[in-house]
């Protein structure tokens, strides 16, 4: 089971749409809502699920808004936050922002789009791309473009219409890993693993059927291959257009792509991942005066590859004053209202190593309150590289009137919750 209605409410709890599906939830039952929230938060109790007598109500937060679904039955909840989730991805499609101007000032296409998503409290039609055929904005305004629904909601490939064309057929392959890691104040890895993700900007004519070929450590056993050279992928999660079936069977990735642009898989490699851009920090505060720091970033990556847009964010103390800097590269400014030194290197080569010194005033009455010591934090981009390994080893474009296409392929990581604790 799944929905009974779906609201969408300020932060003040007032309900700004909603839709009703099912007919079985008093729809004032939403009214507590929020009471239940603020009470739980006091209580430092708060969950994603909050029940009162026999109502559920599972909720997210975007921006400055609550999405809420209410439900009485024992409804499958990952499916009521995943359709959640996939409300703010379309919603997001089409005002480009998904905050409370942006439902107020586009209320009739909003309604009209909770209508197509769900029906009585099951996802329908969910792909953005599609529903833009049919539920379209000028301006503010609604148009409906067309008196009939468009065969790509009663077809068996419901994510990709009929008849698109190109004058050249090409897609674009991006394999983007985001680095997670924790390092200690004593420079010891504590946690690290690699989230992939192959995304996809199709321009095919037709009803093209696509194969994807990975080194997938698996797939090389089954074969008898040498696995020296592959990956083990966890939590594989794929787009709906993936065949299942014959990935279960054989581990071969067939799919029909959707137009455009679309996320075709995502994995997890649970891998000791050596961290890309090391970190030694020496914060020294001298009582009543003054507090000197000095960070050293060391690019430990190929010396051929260079990370680009690098930030290096150090905490200070938040009672700090009048910012000296000296960076052998890039240039470093204080933010004042997050308590952080921003240092930032357009381009960092692998191998090469930088040093930042920050000198910053302490007044000469101390706060007593002992502060919180927040971790260094890094954020970073490295093109035509990943940490994994993993590779596309084809990408075999099938359509039945036979079209040459290019596949293009383009490797990518980046840092994801990258933080380093420090001694300070």
């Amino acid at each position: 089971m799944s929905a009974s209605a779906v609201f969408v409410l300020d932060l003040k709890g007032k309900v700004l749409i909603c839709r009703n599906y099912k007919g079985d939830v008093d729809m004032a039952e939403i009214d507590h809502f929020l009471p239940l929230l603020l009470q739980q938060e006091e209580e430092g109790l708060l969950s994603p699920a909050i029940t009162r007598g026999n109502v559920h109500f599972l909720w997210i937060k975007h921006s400055n808004l609550y999405l809420v679904a209410t439900t009485n039955k024992n409804s499958n909840a990952a499916l009521v936050y995943a359709f959640l989730y996939k409300l703010v991805e379309v919603f997001t499609e089409y005002f480009k922002e998904l905050e409370e101007e942006s439902i107020q000032d586009n209320f009739v296409v909003v309604y009209e789009l909770l209508d197509e998503l769900m029906d009585f409290g099951f996802p329908q039609t969910t792909d953005s791309k599609i529903l833009q055929e049919y539920i379209t904005q000028e301006g503010n305004k609604l148009e409906v473009a067309k008196s009939k629904v468009p065969t790509t909601v009663t077809n068996a490939v419901s994510w990709r219409s009929e008849g698109i064309k190109y004058k050249k057929n090409e897609v674009f392959i991006d394999v983007i890993e985001s680095i997670n890691v924790l390092v200690n104040a004593n420079g010891s890895v504590m946690s690290s693993d690699i989230v992939g993700s192959i995304k996809l900007k199709t321009m095919l004519s037709g009803m093209p059927e696509l194969r994807l070929g990975l080194n997938d450590r698996v797939l090389f056993t089954l074969t008898g291959r040498d696995k020296g050279k592959s990956v083990a992928m966890e939590d594989v999660k794929f787009h709906q257009c993936v065949r299942l079936s014959r990935f279960e069977n054989d581990r071969t990735i067939s799919f029909i792509p959707p137009d455009g642009e679309s996320e075709l898989m995502s994995y997890r490699i649970n891998t000791h991942v050596k961290p890309l851009i090391w970190i030694e920090s020496v914060i020294e505060r001298f009582s009543h005066s003054r507090v000197e720091i000095m960070v050293k970033a060391k690019g430990q990556f190929k010396k051929q590859s260079v990370a680009n847009n690098v930030e290096i964010k150090v905490p200070v103390p938040s009672d700090a004053d009048s910012p000296k800097f000296k960076t052998s590269t890039g240039h470093a400014k204080y933010v004042p209202e997050k308590n952080l030194v921003v240092w930032t290197i357009k381009s960092f080569p692998g191998g090469k190593e930088f040093l930042m010194r920050a000198h910053f005033g302490l007044p000469s009455v101390e706060n007593d309150e002992k502060e919180a010591k927040p971790p260094i934090t890094v954020k970073f981009e490295i093109p035509y590289f990943t940490v994994s390994g993993i590779q596309v080893r084809y990408m075999k474009i099938i359509e039945k009137s036979g079209y040459q296409a290019l596949p293009w392929v383009r490797y990518i990581t980046q840092s994801g919750d990258y933080q380093l604790r420090t001694n300070s």
